[in-house]
């Protein structure tokens, strides 16, 4: 028996026991029932100490929540203005020991959505509204899609003072390809989409109600009433649409 993982936990004791006596190794190892090697690996090993997985974290489990408390108060908030307050709780941490602390909490830096402002009575209405015609709307909105490829944002992969590596940098051009596309909604089904070769004016628009908008809501809808939503683009506004 040459490794002291092998060793049972009775037999630790008694090895460390004996230690402390000034036993010899060899009677330590008679009285534990090991090699006289088991031994001295396990003194020497108690003596150094064990090996440790990393450095000890320098905040406590009450910093941790303190961080926590402070960034749900104020969401918006920077990561510096965090470190500032967090440190002047009397905490002793670094700027980048604040920002992966909240990663670790699981917060990430976002764009915020946009909600309207409303009040109670408002959202008692609008949700009252929704329950009794939401099944009748049409939503419809045209969007503008770049067709070029990779205009997501790629990452390239560089050293230090390569930006302008020739195999570092991407191709681009001032208008990229792209393409209107207008389309529609509702429970009832969605409206075949619209490709516009042009851009979108109120006798494009006129056009794309025409002839895909009106004969999708016969199809969704048939002889039943239904409400068809828009935006107020100037296309969408003009007087020639609305009459």
């Amino acid at each position: 028996m040459g490794k002291t993982a092998d060793l049972t936990v009775v037999q630790k004791t008694t090895i460390d026991t004996l230690h402390k006596e000034d036993k010899t190794q060899k009677v330590i190892a008679k009285e534990a029932g090991c090699s006289q090697s088991s031994v001295s690996k396990h003194i020497n090993r108690e003596a150094k100490g064990r090996k440790r997985c990393g450095r000890k974290k320098c905040t406590s489990n009450r910093d941790n929540r303190t961080l926590e408390r402070i960034v749900k108060q104020n969401p918006f908030k920077n990561v510096g203005e965090i470190y500032k307050e967090w440190t002047a709780a009397g905490v002793s941490a670094s700027r980048t020991t604040t920002h992966r602390r909240m990663q670790d909490m699981g917060f990430s830096c976002c764009i915020p959505c946009v909600k309207p402002l409303l009040n109670n009575r408002q959202h008692q209405e609008r949700l009252a509204w929704a329950k009794d015609k939401n099944s009748k709307v049409m939503f419809s909105d045209e969007s503008k899609f770049c067709i070029s490829f990779g205009n997501q944002g790629p990452r390239v992969w560089r050293k230090r003072g390569a930006a302008q590596n020739p195999r570092c940098l991407r191709s681009g051009v001032k208008f990229p390809q792209s393409v209107m596309v207008w389309g529609a909604m509702s429970s009832a089904g969605v409206a075949p989409l619209c490709f516009l070769r042009s851009k979108v004016n109120a006798a494009v628009y006129q056009d794309v109600l025409e002839h895909f908008m009106l004969p999708a809501a016969d199809q969704l809808y048939g002889d039943a009433d239904f409400i068809f939503q828009q935006d107020l683009a100037p296309a969408h506004s003009a007087k020639a649409t609305s009459t």
